[in-house]
């Protein structure tokens, strides 16, 4: 199928609609019809590149299985979510009101992900979110009908790099992120838990998104007295960090902890030496010796030519996910109470993690976590090679969970630092 019918808008849609002939069936027809789900992307804007490896991670997974789940076709409909949250509010809204979707699948920036959070939780469209990670939107402010299949909250994978850090003996750590509400909350589940198992954070550095000249910072961090350094840092950002890092004699200086998204291969696919042995944690590690991963990697690179990002990785898994459910149900998504409630149930099997994965009663993945290393495999390219795993990591940690969403969301006035 045409690779190109997933990257258009639903023009076609809408004129189909204004005649008339996409008027809403009963439950009935509607099920005997194609299941039309609406992929939300950024696919212009700061972060397009990402978004169109989104879209390529999505349709690698329904090509494989031929466009169809539960013995029903599935038609995908791409927006262009621009970056924007007004943008994707009023793409979101064509998609569910005219479009007549049957679910919404998407986002990559958090304030574009809220904003379709907001509109569902009045309209009930089951929208699913493998890529957002704001952690309220499974923890204190949970939309039953938003749900994070191949997802992870933003502070889960940097409690274990805490860990980790703690038992390589590094006592003093200066945190670096972007300024915003991700990365206040990865660098919020870094410092609780380092400094509640005895460490101390012994300074935090907030930037604009989009920071050229990382030399201010770096210069502070030079000084802080730390044993490492935690960076939170995405797109642009992530790659200009690591090469000032090294240019500016740090890096085999102090050594360097990155969150996630930092060393994801649609950054570090197209650096040097400069990203090679940075640590960081996540659920997806490309460099896995797992025999599934290894496959999907492979797979992944003869189709598009590039190991696969967070990014691809994540939108392929959650196609995955929903379609194990449609299959459960014989289809049977319009009936979105069913729907919804045997996604949560489903334990996804066969994904390219190579182990079972199952979600929370609030709609967000138990994960082994891999604390990761970025080496150069066999081919000369840097990945993330894993060299410790925490199993079973749930979005809560070792916290009980009642107790832990008493605590403020992580912001940058609130870091859940133990003095």
């Amino acid at each position: 199928m045409d690779r190109r019918r997933f990257l258009t808008t639903t023009a076609l849609t809408l004129a189909a609609g204004a005649s008339g002939t996409l008027a809403a069936p009963n439950l009935a027809r509607a099920q005997a019809g194609p299941i039309r789900i609406g992929l939300l992307a950024p696919l212009t804007g700061v972060v397009a590149a990402g978004g169109r490896e989104m879209v390529d991670g999505f349709n690698m997974f329904w090509e494989e299985r031929g466009f169809e789940a539960g013995g029903r076709k599935i038609e995908v409909v791409v927006e262009d979510d621009g970056s924007n949250p007004d943008v994707s509010l009023q793409k979101a809204r064509r998609l569910v009101e005219q479009g007549n979707v049957t679910m919404l699948f998407g986002n990559l920036l958090a304030n574009t992900g809220l904003a379709v959070a907001n509109y569902v939780k009045g309209t009930g469209t089951p929208y699913f979110i493998p890529i957002i990670a704001a952690d309220d939107l499974t923890q204190r402010q949970r939309i039953p009908n938003v749900i994070r299949v191949a997802g992870y909250t933003a502070s889960q994978t940097t409690r274990p790099l805490a860990d980790w850090a703690l038992k390589q003996g590094y006592k003093k750590v200066a945190t670096v992120s972007q300024d915003y509400t991700f990365g206040h909350e990865q660098c919020g589940g870094f410092a609780q838990r380092f400094t509640e198992g005895g460490g101390q954070i012994v300074g935090q550095f907030w930037h604009p998104l989009n920071t050229a000249d990382f030399s201010p910072y770096l210069g502070q961090l030079a000084n802080a007295g730390a044993d490492a350094i935690f960076a939170m840092e995405t797109g642009a950002d992530a790659t200009r960090f690591m090469q000032q890092y090294g240019n500016f004699g740090l890096k085999g200086r102090i050594p360097l902890l990155g969150a996630m998204n930092m060393t994801d291969q649609s950054v570090i696919r197209t650096m040097g030496a400069e990203v090679d042995g940075i640590v960081s944690c996540a659920h997806f590690a490309e460099g896995s010796d797992n025999p599934v991963t290894v496959d999907f990697v492979k797979r992944h690179t003869a189709k598009y030519q590039k190991m696969p990002s967070l990014y691809g990785f994540s939108m392929y898994s959650g196609a995955m996910w929903v379609a194990e459910a449609l299959k459960t149900i014989g289809g049977k998504a319009e009936d979105r109470a069913l729907f919804l409630e045997t996604v949560l149930k489903t334990e996804l099997t066969g994904s390219p993690l190579g182990r079972p994965v199952k979600l929370d009663n609030l709609g967000n993945p138990v994960y082994d976590l891999y604390i990761r290393k970025v080496q150069r495999g066999a081919d000369g390219k840097f990945w993330n090679v894993p060299i410790e795993t925490f199993p079973n990591y749930s979005q809560f940690g070792p916290y009980d969970p009642a107790e832990y969403m008493k605590q403020p969301a992580y912001s940058r006035t609130f870091q859940g630092i133990k003095r």
